[in-house]
Formats: structure tokens, C-alpha cells, sequence
């Protein structure tokens, strides 16, 4: 997906610069190709683009408070060290549970308005930093503040449930 995202980025900005007629981005990538496919003075209407525009990359406020953990330096500079409250969704790719968590957990965190950040730890890259934590079951949620362990849960709750457990997390 990332090599996908580069390559439009690169194609999109050689367009913009090229002086030449702006041709669709099958053609400026395969231009003998598709010129066997003209049979006409130029491309038929079909293949003809649209002047390539810069496409910025997507900053929701979902994305600014939930970030992926990279590793063990990582978790403790952006959760441990973190002066605001952190829920840390421990997850793996293989359960279905957690793919049902997570995204009411980054609804939730996003309805906070910047008062708590979400830490994702995958248990399948970073088992040290589950090991640490005594994380058998996934999902299982723990609340850090102030460095600290404060509150811990495992399984799926309900957006009623999670918005009860963060409220309690930025009112103490």
C-alpha cells in the first residue's frame, strides 16, 4: 500500500512538471503500450487525464491521538513518559475480537478531544512488551498515566463501557 502511495506521489509530480500534453497515468507509465491502443491522432477521450493535482496525506484527529508502538524505546517515550493518559490496545492481526475493539476504541479516544492518546501494540511483534505487562488474553486494554498501570480490562465492551472507563481515566 505504501509503494502504491509513493508511486502515484512520483507519477503525479512528474506529470505536473512535464511541458508535454497530460496523459493518463496508465500511459505516462506504459507509453508504448497504450499508443498501441490509439487509433486516432491522440488518445481517445477515455485515456485523457486530468491535470495532476498534489494529494497531501490525510491528518484526521483520530490519526493524531492513536499511533502504532514500534518498539520497546518507542512505548516508552510516547506511553510511559506521556503526560497525558494512554490506553494501550494490546491486539494481533489473527483476532477477530480485537479487530471489533479497536476501532470503538479509536471512535472513543477521538470523542476525547486530545485528553487521552491510544498506544497499539501488536503482542505478535512486541511479545516483550506483553510479557511485561501480563497481557494472556487479547484483547486486553490497559490504562497508563503518569507512567503507571491504573486501570486494565480483556475482551470487547460496548461504546458505553468504553466511554465509562475513560471517563474515569481523565477525571482522576
Amino acid at each position: 500500500m505504501a509503494h502504491r502511495l509513493l508511486l502515484r506521489r512520483f507519477v503525479s509530480v512528474t506529470l505536473r512538471g512535464s511541458s508535454g500534453p497530460v496523459r493518463s497515468r496508465s500511459s505516462a507509465l506504459f507509453p508504448s503500450r497504450s499508443s498501441l491502443s490509439w487509433h486516432g491522432t491522440g488518445p481517445p477521450l477515455h485515456h485523457q487525464a486530468v491535470p495532476a493535482t498534489a494529494r497531501g496525506f490525510c491528518v484526521s484527529h483520530a490519526s493524531r491521538v492513536t499511533f502504532n508502538v514500534q518498539n520497546q524505546a518507542d512505548f516508552a517515550e510516547r506511553v510511559i513518559n506521556s503526560k497525558k493518559p494512554v490506553l494501550v490496545d494490546f491486539h494481533a492481526e489473527w483476532c477477530a475480537p480485537c479487530r471489533i475493539l479497536g476501532p470503538r476504541l479509536e471512535k472513543m479516544v477521538a470523542k476525547q478531544q486530545g485528553k487521552v492518546i491510544m498506544a497499539k501494540v501488536d503482542i505478535d511483534e512486541h511479545t516483550d512488551l506483553a510479557i511485561e505487562y501480563k497481557v494472556s488474553v487479547v484483547p486486553t486494554v490497559i490504562a497508563v498515566k503518569a507512567g503507571e498501570v491504573v486501570a486494565k480490562f480483556v475482551g470487547v465492551k460496548t461504546e458505553d463501557d468504553l466511554e465509562v472507563f475513560i471517563k474515569k481515566l481523565t477525571c482522576t
